[in-house]
């Protein structure tokens, strides 16, 4: 069974989202390492949501509840008190809502900004960190890979164009008012990682022609020949020549010994957890601008019912694949079985023959695969299993375990 503890912009104060983003990295190990009957674990970070999506035993009594204090007593060894006021807030779905709120926002529809563009790097991003730690399991791949391809449905179908934006371009629409000519105002970029590349072309676009940046980690003259801007090697000198400040890195937290003197400055932090500490904010000619604010002035509306049904026919077909998985290998199993006997008859060195078998296996297998997966979507599942019966004298065997076992199979 799938499970998903969600706290987000709409649902809990982004000092706490803050705070708890830092326990990011050691949630999902902690919790798979603290509990059997949690199989794997995703922990997506962003700048304004914290999620840990868990596959866990089913039937496991009282699964959900125990899921969510599993979570809750891995953010609280990172975080203490902050544990509690994710209890207040944060939300817990479980099995068919889950997929259905993780396709959501991976598409961007879930996010401040409706058909937000990085959305489903990050959580793609996610599920890579879960393997690299060893966390990922069968059912969060195959909804997290499923994910991907729904974002690229939505994106295909549904009209995003007028919504697709990033929270750095809110951003500068917001200090658009504070701008007469974006291609003479100097602005310093803090950071240089996936994010920053965004916020550039962001800048770029509305003809920022003086962008300079700052890397903490020494990266700031690679970025700067790639995007054919001006790198920088001392962060407070950097900021006395700036009039805008956009932070953008998980390296670097700017307080207010960084800022040299009290000229107007726009300060932009686009960070969580934040790369500028409010104190900043507070200092003589600094106008502060974070997520929380930002959040305040994010488009909130409906993009039409379009986006939501690509993403309920997304959640639908992945069901659907999922209940034909043990037909599938049933039937994938057989043809193997049958290539199997063929293959000991020929002789050892003909290559070409045993070629030839396989490619046939391959087609055999094609056709009665996608017919499965067809009749599950329609609610025929069993009339197609009862035909391998029928025709082929192949049983599709049942139960929780051997599903899992198929699904890891079927791929």
């Amino acid at each position: 069974m799938l499970f998903c503890l969600t706290a987000n912009h709409r649902n809990t104060d982004f000092d706490v989202l803050d705070r708890i983003s830092r326990a990011a990295d050691s949630t999902g190990a902690d919790v798979v390492a603290a509990h059997d009957f949690v199989r794997g674990a995703v922990v997506l970070a962003t700048c304004n949501r914290f999620e840990t999506y868990l596959e866990l035993d089913d039937p496991v009594t009282g699964g959900v509840a125990l899921a969510r204090e599993a979570v809750l007593e891995a953010v609280a060894e990172s975080t203490g008190t902050d544990a509690e006021a994710l209890r207040q807030s944060a939300v817990v779905l479980s099995g068919d809502d889950v997929v259905r709120h993780l396709f959501a926002v991976s598409s961007g529809l879930e996010s401040m900004v409706i058909g937000e563009e990085e959305i489903s790097g990050q959580v793609q991003r996610s599920l890579r960190a879960a393997r690299e730690a060893g966390t990922s399991s069968t059912q969060l791949e195959q909804a997290f890979q499923r994910a991907a391809r729904a974002t690229r449905e939505v994106r295909a179908k549904a009209d995003l164009a007028a919504a697709g934006r990033s929270l750095a371009r809110l951003a500068l629409d917001l200090a658009d008012s504070r701008v007469t000519d974006w291609d003479a105002i100097p602005v310093l970029l803090v950071g240089t990682g996936r994010y920053a590349a965004t916020t550039i072309a962001a800048l770029q676009a509305r003809g920022a022609g003086n962008v300079r940046v700052y890397s903490a980690t020494g990266r700031a003259d690679a970025f700067a020949r790639k995007y054919g801007v001006r790198a920088e090697h001392e962060l407070r000198d950097a900021i006395a020549a700036a009039d805008i400040v956009i932070t953008s890195t998980a390296r670097y937290t700017i307080g207010p010994a960084d800022i040299p003197d009290d000229r107007p400055r726009l300060v932009i932090d686009l960070g969580l957890p934040r790369n500028v500490e409010p104190a900043v904010g507070d200092l003589p000619g600094i106008d502060l601008l974070d997520l929380e604010l930002i959040g305040r002035h994010a488009a909130l509306a409906e993009l039409g019912a379009g986006a939501h049904e690509v993403v309920g026919s997304a959640v639908a077909t992945f069901h659907a694949e999922r209940a034909a998985a043990p037909a599938i290998v049933a039937w994938r199993t057989h043809v193997q079985s049958v290539l199997d006997a063929e293959l000991g008859r020929l002789r050892p060195d003909d290559d070409r023959a045993a070629a030839a078998l396989r490619h046939l296996a391959g087609v055999l297998s094609h056709g009665p695969t996608t017919r499965a997966r067809e009749f599950a979507a329609a609610g025929r599942l069993d009339e197609f299993e009862r035909a391998l019966e029928t025709v082929f004298g192949v049983e599709v065997a049942s139960g929780p375990s051997m599903v899992a076992d198929d699904e890891r199979a079927a791929g």
